[in-house]
């Protein structure tokens, strides 16, 4: 399964090694899940990490970024999309390109999409990914 990560997931991740984002990375292979991001949300995570994180969520970042495959990003979508949030258009847009799952912690931005998902991408925070795997029996801890 392809999940594709917003930058909130792989921050938290870097920030926080005991919390749900970190568990996916943990995880992922094991659970036969590919990680994706674009240079849209590399760039972002590396900003952030500069100016808002520790230092030792740099190296955690390190760690964790060959566990990322880079994919391309998409700016444009051929259905018609109801999504105010410019800013993060290229995020859903490349998200539903390239994978079935897009993990986020930008409940404000994302959070009227959670409940629906946007044409068949499903649209999750990291714990509730995880609940529902475990939940169907599909996650290898």
């Amino acid at each position: 399964m392809n999940l594709f990560l917003d930058s909130s997931v792989i921050l938290a991740a870097c920030g926080r090694p005991s919390g749900a984002s970190a568990r996916v990375f943990d995880i992922a292979r094991r659970s036969g899940w590919s990680l994706l991001a674009s240079g849209y949300v590399i760039e972002e995570v590396e900003r952030n990490l500069r100016h808002r994180l520790p230092p030792a969520a740099t190296g955690e970042w390190q760690r964790l970024r060959p566990s990322l495959r880079r994919v391309a990003d998409e700016f444009t979508f051929d259905r018609t999309v109801l999504f105010k949030k410019g800013k993060d258009r290229p995020i859903l847009f490349t998200a539903a390109a390239f994978s079935e799952v897009l993990l986020t912690l930008d409940c404000g931005d994302f959070g009227d999409l959670m409940a629906a998902g946007f044409y068949g991408l499903a649209i999750m925070t990291p714990g509730d990914f995880l609940r529902r795997e475990r939940a169907a029996g599909r996650l290898r801890e």
